[in-house]
């Protein structure tokens, strides 16, 4: 005989296997879509969601964070006619789990496929050189395609990034030339520019140098010229308060004639017309020296003959002195010009071709 309790236990574990069945717990991010009969009938939300077991079933589950998708290398061929292989990352996420769901068999192949349609349309247009630095334009048409085209797939592409831009090796060797050559282009400029820097920082400084030494000189000269007008203003002063006669002024020029000579360059050399009258003034003054003296000498003879012999006396010794006194002073001048003259032949001599001095008219 069957113990009564048996159905009633197969009962309830038949509603608790009906019940657990009929309960569906979505973790958070994530939809799953219900089918009824093999069709669509709901998205379960995140949270405690209720089904009828037998009629209802999970047909797909998705994550709705976001995914990144890393495609293969790519061949593409640019403008120039140059193949490049392209690397891509997508990151993408799905809004609407019923259209990724029943809008698309494979989205993600859908993605890639598309991907690489459009990058080769982009990527076309522009040669290899645009296509190396302008990856910022090459994202945002990836993207404004693809988001355009996925959105009636539940999907949403928040980004696309090219990952690599590989050429051919060939071409890689010559940009890595051109690169070579850039630098050393801008290493000479440089190179060029801190010469040039230094060129002129040099001749700013010479410059300096030219003004600095140019203002020394002139503030000497000035300086020398400012004393000679003192010791000239000084030496016509004395000239002026002690009265000097011509014939100081004529022994001084005598003086000063054998100086003329002296110079290495002196190859030609005039005496002026001025040194006979210099001359002639110190002659005569010490002629007229002597003449004076010599009438006093006659007229003491003359006393001496009318006083007779007895009264006759040697003569004065201090007008005699002063006679000799005048007759050697123009001995002197005379040798003075004679020597003037035999400096002036030395230095022609020493000249090599100067021609004997001559006195101006």
């Amino acid at each position: 005989m069957i113990d009564p309790a048996i159905p009633l236990i197969i009962l309830a574990v038949l509603f608790v296997a009906i019940a657990l069945s009929a309960i569906r717990i979505v973790p958070q991010a994530r939809a799953y879509n219900i089918e009824r009969f093999g069709r669509y009938t709901r998205t379960l939300n995140p949270g405690l969601n209720f089904i009828i077991p037998g009629v209802d079933r999970v047909n797909t589950k998705f994550d709705l964070r976001e995914h990144v998708f890393t495609s293969r290398p790519q061949p593409v061929i640019t403008e120039d006619n140059l193949v490049v292989n392209i690397d891509t990352v997508l990151y993408y996420q799905i809004t609407q789990p019923k259209a990724a769901a029943y809008e698309v068999a494979n989205f993600l192949q859908a993605i890639d496929q598309l991907t690489v349609t459009t990058l080769r349309n982009v990527i076309g247009s522009m040669d290899l050189e645009k296509t190396l630095t302008s990856r910022e334009e090459i994202n945002t048409r990836l993207r404004g395609v693809l988001d355009d085209t996925t959105g009636k797939w539940g999907i949403r592409v928040n980004r696309v990034e090219i990952k690599a831009i590989d050429p051919p090796p060939t071409i890689k060797e010559a940009m890595e030339k051109q690169m070579r050559a850039d630098r050393d282009k801008r290493a000479a400029i440089l190179h060029a520019e801190g010469e040039r820097q230094a060129r002129i920082l040099k001749a700013e400084g010479a410059r300096q140098q030219a003004i600095l030494e140019a203002q020394g000189d002139q503030q000497a000269a000035i300086l020398r010229a400012d004393g000679e007008a003192k010791a000239v203003e000084r030496v016509f002063q004395a000239v002026h308060a002690n009265n000097a006669d011509a014939k100081l002024l004529a022994y001084k020029y005598l003086e000063t004639l054998p100086s003329l000579a002296q110079g290495e360059g002196n190859t030609f050399w005039v005496i002026p017309g001025e040194l006979t009258e210099a001359v002639k003034n110190v002659t005569h003054a010490f002629a007229g020296d002597a003449a004076q003296a010599r009438p006093s000498t006659e007229k003491d003879g003359r006393e001496r003959e009318e006083r007779g012999p007895a009264e006759i006396t040697g003569p004065d010794p201090a007008q005699s002195a002063s006679a000799q006194a005048a007759v050697d002073a123009a001995e002197q001048a005379e040798k003075a010009v004679a020597d003037a003259r035999d400096d002036v032949r030395r230095a022609g001599a020493r000249a090599g071709s100067m021609p004997e001095p001559r006195e101006e008219p």
